[in-house]
């Protein structure tokens, strides 16, 4: 019987936050593109993509040939370095300060491993960079590298929960009093015809293009999976609670790993969803959570058996419940921090951003505290609660 415990014994503050993705890469910009119903998919041989926006993408590139370093770097890397650059101006850190660094990747160095592979099966040769520019923890390194930090540098891949994890592991290393300060994240460029292939292998892509909503996340009316990829990334500043102006505060956090049939199986009522999202809650009343910003991908048993868990966790009183990827398509490693961005902007203006296809509801203005969720494959759950701060 899992047992569940309080393991955050004091709240973490964050103080930066910055993120790239199809809904542009400034804070109010990405807010209003929340607003809207609209959608801001691109397509890639013909299928649903949320690509960055030209503005974003902008910036990736000019980025990349700011330092020769940086010209050969996969775009996961570069994204990790412009959103950690950005987040940790917010907060006022600089060099000086001791903070450590774990930035995650579901796939890593998507676009030049699958390059620097196609070399090889044509002519038996790689580059000479092909080692160390596909290496997951290139991710962090650069970062570390850009920022000139002096603490330890992480990078890893929990799958879809990478983000997630990342949060975990630096609030670990906070509260542990090994440093202050941690910068988290995760950053994900997985938009290539090979992993296209891959998630319509497992029959998990939205095959449709007669919606307007190509990416169905939390519709039940759905008789097909409706998964859509994007790529985008995200840091976040975590530090212990201070005087300073803070985005909110974690006061909670909660994992749990589901027993699997297979590979991508999940339980039908998401166990490890309620093991963490009860270790979260551990000690505070489960009533007090305004809403929840699921994982729910799109996919017809991932988004069912995530609301059971919710179901069986809060019964008859249920948060108001989103996604973002209706909006953002699945950013796999990434799309933890881009949930916990639109918690921070949703406490932030007091204003509830549903999925479309939950109809008409009078929504409360009075969002304080916001539980996001990530799972990934092999059933690795998190989940976080942010309390807006005062």
């Amino acid at each position: 019987m899992f047992k569940i415990i309080r393991v955050l014994k004091e709240p973490i503050a964050i103080t930066g936050f910055s993120s790239l993705s199809n809904l542009g890469s400034q804070p109010q910009e990405i807010w209003e593109n929340y607003q809207q119903e609209k959608i801001f998919f691109s397509s890639l041989e013909g299928d649903f993509v949320g690509s960055l926006n030209a503005e974003a993408h902008q910036q990736v590139q000019a980025l990349r040939y700011e330092n020769k370093h940086y010209e050969k770097l996969d775009k996961t890397v570069l994204m990790a370095v412009l959103s950690g650059r950005r987040a940790t101006q917010q907060a006022g850190w600089n060099t000086r300060d001791n903070f450590g660094i774990n930035l995650g990747s579901s796939r890593g160095a998507t676009a030049l491993f699958e390059a620097y592979h196609k070399t090889f099966i044509l002519t038996g040769a790689t580059p000479t960079q092909s080692s160390p520019q596909t290496t997951l923890g290139n991710i962090a390194t650069w970062v570390a590298q850009d920022l000139k930090a002096r603490g330890p540098v992480i990078s890893h891949s929990i799958t879809c929960s990478t983000a997630l994890h990342a949060i975990l592991n630096g609030i670990a290393w906070i509260t542990s009093g090994m440093t202050n300060k941690f910068l988290v994240g995760g950053s994900e460029a997985p938009l290539t015809p090979f992993t296209l292939a891959q998630m319509k292998a497992m029959k998990l892509y939205a095959n449709h293009h007669h919606h307007s909503y190509p990416c169905r996340s939390l519709d039940f009316t759905k008789k097909q999976n409706t998964m859509v990829l994007g790529e985008g990334g995200g840091s976040i500043c975590l530090e212990r609670e201070t005087n300073q102006a803070q985005l909110a505060k974690i006061i909670g956090i909660g994992y749990a790993v589901d027993s699997l049939e297979h590979a991508v199986s999940i339980s039908a009522e998401a166990d490890c969803f309620q093991a963490s999202m009860k270790m979260a809650m551990e000690g505070l009343d489960k009533n007090s959570v305004d809403a929840i910003v699921m994982h729910a991908p799109g996919t017809m048993k991932g988004d069912l058996s995530e609301t059971k868990a919710i179901q069986q966790v809060f019964g008859d009183q249920i948060p108001l419940c989103t996604s973002t990827k209706w909006k953002t398509g699945h950013t796999f490693g990434a799309s933890g921090v881009l949930s916990i961005e639109l918690a921070l902007f949703m406490m932030e203006h007091q204003e509830f951003i549903p999925v479309p296809f939950q109809g008409e509801s009078p929504y409360p203005v009075t969002l304080y505290r916001i539980m996001v969720n990530a799972v990934g494959f092999g059933g690795n759950a998190v989940s976080i609660l942010l309390e807006r701060s005062a």
